[in-house]
C-alpha cells in the first residue's frame, strides 16, 4: 500500500519535469530570444536541481524531455525533430552526456547527504537510548523497560527482546505476534541479523563481545544494519552490566555501610570539635593571666555557655535518634489544634530565624489532630531551622497548613538553592548532608531523620518537592483526629 501510495506524486514529478522543459524553450523561444548555448546551459542547472532534489530517475526524464524540446525549437530546421547539420547531432549528442552524468554526480551527492543525515540521526537515537539502558540497575526492571525504550526511541510499532539463558521474551505488547519465537531463536542461533522489508521487521543478535545471548526484534521502523549491530551490543551490555551490579549488590550494601559510619564519623567529630574548639579558647583566655575587664570575662564566659549548649543539643540528637530507632519514645496523643503546635514552634524559634520575614497562613476551621504537641512542635522547628540555614539571610520562609481529606497538611517553604532529585531520596537519611553544604552549613544530619521518625511514630507522612534554584517545601501529613 505505501508503494502505491507514492505513484501519484511521482507521475506530478515526471509530468512537472515535461511541463518545464516545453515552458523554459518556449519562454527563451518567444520573450527573451537567447542563443542556443543558453539554452542548454539552463537546461543543464534543471537537471543539477532536479537530480540534487527529486533524484536521478527525473533528472534523466528531465534530460530527454529538455533534448528533445532543444532539437525541436533551437536546431535548424526549427519545428520538427530532424537535424540537418551534423556539429548540431553532436551538440544534441554532448548535451545528453553531459545531463546525464551530471545528474548521475548529483543524484550520487543527494544520496551520499541522505546516508549522512540518516547516521547522524542514527547515532543520536543510539546515544539517547544508551542513555536510558544507564537508568536502572535491576536485571528484571530493564528487561520489561528495553522494548518500550525501543519503540519511543526508534519510533517502531512493536519491540522484543529474547535471552538465550532464561528462554525468555519480553515483549512491548504480550499479545503481538510480530515476533514469533522461533524468529528469535534463529537469529540467535546464527549471530547474524535479518532485515525483512516486506514484513517491516528487523531481528538482530544480542552479542557480548563475541558470544550471543539473544535477540531483539523491531518492527515498523527501518534501521540500518550498522544500527542495528550496534543496538544489539548495546543491550546485550546493558544487561550484563545490570546483571553483574545485582550479584555484587551485597558486597555493595556493606560497602555503603562502611561509608555510613565514614560519613558519621566525619560529621559528628566535626561538630563536636567546632563547639569544644570555642571552650578550650574561652577557657585558655581566661586563664592566661591577662587583665580582663568584666565585660571580656562575660563574652567569654559566654561562648563557653552557648558552645555547651551546642554540645547538649548534639548529644540530645543522637540519644532521641537512638530512642526513636528503639520505638522507646512514649507519645502523649492528645487532640491538638496545629495552628496552636505552629505558634509554638515559630516563638521558639526566633532566634534561629533571624532576619527572615515568616509568612503563616492556616486555613480556616481545620480539623484538630491526634498528636503529641511538644513532638510535632520539635518537628516543625527543625523544619524551619532547615529552611533558615539554606535559604538567603533575609529570604522569606512560608509555614502553611490546610485540610488534605482526612488529614492536615503542613508545609514549611524556603527560597534556598533547591535540591536534586537524587539528594531527594537521601535527604531524610540519618546522618545524611547535602553535597554543596556538607562543610559549609552546621549540622549532623539527624534532624531531618528525627523529624520523620516523629511523624511516622503519629501514622503520618513527611516529604518534600523541589526545584533547583527555587528552593524547597517540606511538608508533612497528620491524620485528622
Amino acid at each position: 500500500m505505501r508503494v502505491k501510495a507514492r505513484w501519484p506524486q511521482q507521475l506530478v514529478r515526471y509530468a512537472t519535469c515535461v511541463v518545464a522543459a516545453e515552458a523554459v524553450a518556449l519562454i527563451y523561444r518567444h520573450l527573451l530570444h537567447v542563443n542556443p548555448t543558453t539554452v542548454a546551459l539552463t537546461y543543464i542547472l534543471m537537471v543539477l536541481l532536479v537530480a540534487a532534489y527529486w533524484g536521478f530517475r527525473f533528472s534523466v526524464c528531465l534530460t530527454v524531455a529538455a533534448a528533445l524540446a532543444f532539437d525541436y525549437y533551437f536546431l535548424p530546421p526549427i519545428d520538427t525533430f530532424a537535424i540537418a547539420d551534423p556539429q548540431n547531432r553532436i551538440a544534441v549528442f554532448a548535451f545528453l552526456v553531459t545531463a546525464g552524468v551530471a545528474s548521475e554526480l548529483a543524484d550520487r551527492a543527494r544520496r551520499r547527504a541522505l546516508d549522512a543525515v540518516q547516521r547522524r540521526r542514527d547515532v543520536e537515537r543510539l546515544y539517547a537510548f544508551s542513555q536510558r539502558l544507564l537508568a536502572t540497575d535491576n536485571v528484571a526492571e530493564l528487561l520489561n523497560a528495553i522494548p518500550a525504550y525501543i519503540r519511543d526511541g526508534f519510533g517502531a510499532k512493536a519491540a522484543a527482546i529474547y535471552l538465550l539463558n532464561s528462554q525468555q521474551v519480553y515483549r512491548t505488547d504480550p499479545t503481538a505476534s510480530n515476533f514469533p519465537l522461533e524468529d528469535l531463536q534463529l537469529v540467535s542461533s546464527r549471530g547474524e541479523p535479518i532485515i525483512d522489508i516486506q514484513r517491516g521487521v528487523s531481528l538482530t543478535p544480542l552479542h557480548l563481545g563475541a558470544r550471543t545471548t539473544g535477540a531483539v526484534g523491531i518492527a515498523g521502523a527501518t534501521l540500518s544494519r550498522a544500527t542495528l549491530e550496534a543496538l544489539g551490543s548495546m543491550i546485550g551490555i546493558a544487561i550484563e552490566r545490570a546483571g553483574a551490579i545485582e550479584k555484587l549488590s551485597q558486597a555493595e550494601a556493606a560497602r555503603q555501610s562502611e561509608n555510613l559510619r565514614s560519613v558519621l564519623l566525619d560529621s559528628v567529630t566535626h561538630e563536636l570539635r567546632t563547639p569544644l574548639t570555642g571552650i578550650k579558647a574561652a577557657v585558655t583566655g581566661l586563664l592566661s593571666g591577662y587583665n580582663l575587664d568584666d565585660s571580656q570575662r562575660k563574652e567569654l564566659l559566654t561562648v563557653i555557655n552557648e558552645e555547651t549548649d551546642r554540645l547538649d543539643r548534639l548529644v540530645g540528637e543522637a540519644t532521641e535518634m537512638a530512642q526513636l530507632d528503639a520505638h522507646k519514645v512514649e507519645l502523649h496523643m492528645v487532640p491538638t489544634e496545629i495552628a496552636t503546635v505552629i505558634e509554638s514552634a515559630v516563638e521558639e524559634s526566633r532566634t534561629v530565624l533571624g532576619q527572615h520575614p515568616l509568612e503563616v497562613q492556616i486555613a480556616p476551621s481545620l480539623p484538630k489532630v491526634r498528636a503529641d504537641a511538644d513532638r510535632i512542635a520539635e518537628v516543625l522547628k527543625q523544619l524551619l531551622e532547615n529552611a533558615a540555614k539554606y535559604s538567603p539571610s533575609t529570604a522569606p520562609i512560608a509555614i502553611t497548613a490546610e485540610r488534605k481529606g482526612d488529614c492536615v497538611v503542613t508545609s514549611v517553604t524556603d527560597h534556598g538553592p533547591g535540591i536534586d532529585d537524587f539528594e531527594q531520596s537521601l535527604i531524610f537519611d540519618k546522618f545524611y548532608r547535602g553535597r554543596d553544604q556538607r562543610y559549609s552549613v552546621q549540622g549532623t544530619g539527624m534532624g531531618l531523620a528525627i523529624a520523620k521518625a516523629i511523624v511516622e511514630a503519629h501514622n503520618g507522612t513527611i516529604g518534600l518537592t523541589s526545584q533547583l534554584g527555587h528552593g524547597s517545601v517540606f511538608y508533612f501529613e497528620l491524620p485528622a483526629g
